[in-house]
């Protein structure tokens, strides 16, 4: 695939902030997008409206893998913007491993459609979740606090977990899913896509100096990567994190 192909994309999580950025973005570059969302109230008119969207009202979750992987076929990429809402109900309510189960059920369903070129899939993950794959060394205070994350913090795990089975049960040769989990340091709001920078692991302390990078600089690297093939093979079956650019701090 080359820059600028038109491509089909399925986003989940298209209603969270970073969901919605990668959607305009993938439509302003003339792409065709599906999303599954449970409410439309949070996507924009202009979204709504656009030509070359398709809206698929329902919970990831309650769908079947047969009922999936009609809305799978035909995608190039799947990314999932998935995340736990912050507060009380979303951090501690059901489903605890919505990013895990969601991301399980998706390789399922494009599996089960025997598709006859490779999917993308690509994880909105975070960068406090080492990639076991490379020896990322931490201190022993930043475990001691990963592991009180994990104990208090069902999100924290549910997305160590989702990315761990990218990682050991799709793997790096699986012929149908190549994978990109993208860990973004601390996001914050800004307006444009702004010069960022890209590593194989993180630079800084993820827990105690986890850096900034924009939710639109996130969606804008993730939208290169299903478009950019020369981007995406550089990257494929890593953990990259993403930070705010050095001439930009």
């Amino acid at each position: 695939m080359k820059v600028n192909d038109k491509i089909t994309v399925l986003v989940v999580g298209a209603s969270g902030t970073t969901g919605r950025l990668l959607v305009k973005q993938l439509l302003d570059c003339g792409q065709v997008v599906k999303i599954i969302v449970r409410s439309k109230n949070n996507i924009p008119e202009s979204i709504k409206n656009h030509t070359n969207i398709s809206i698929i009202q329902a919970s990831i979750l309650d769908l079947s893998i047969p009922e999936l992987n009609k809305h799978v076929k035909g995608c190039n990429a799947i990314v999932s913007c998935l995340g736990h809402n912050l507060s009380f109900k979303g951090i501690f309510g059901k489903p605890h491993r919505l990013v895990t189960d969601a991301t399980k059920r998706l390789c399922t369903a494009i599996k089960v459609g025997e598709p006859e070129t490779t999917v993308k899939y690509i994880l909105m993950n975070t960068v406090a979740n080492r990639n076991r794959d490379l020896t990322e060394k931490i201190s022993f205070a930043e475990r001691c606090v990963i592991w009180l994350l994990r104990i208090l913090l069902p999100p924290h795990i549910d997305n160590e977990e989702a990315a761990d089975f990218l990682r050991t049960k799709i793997g790096q040769d699986d012929n149908t899913i190549d994978w990109v989990a993208v860990r973004p340091s601390g996001l914050v709001d800004e307006q444009e896509v702004t010069e960022y920078r890209i590593h194989p692991s993180p630079v800084s302390s993820a827990i105690f100096n986890d850096g900034k990078v924009s939710r639109v600089n996130v969606a804008a690297f993730m939208n290169k990567l299903i478009t950019d093939q020369n981007l995406w093979e550089k990257w494929k079956g890593q953990m990259p994190v993403i930070y705010k650019s050095i001439y930009n701090d």
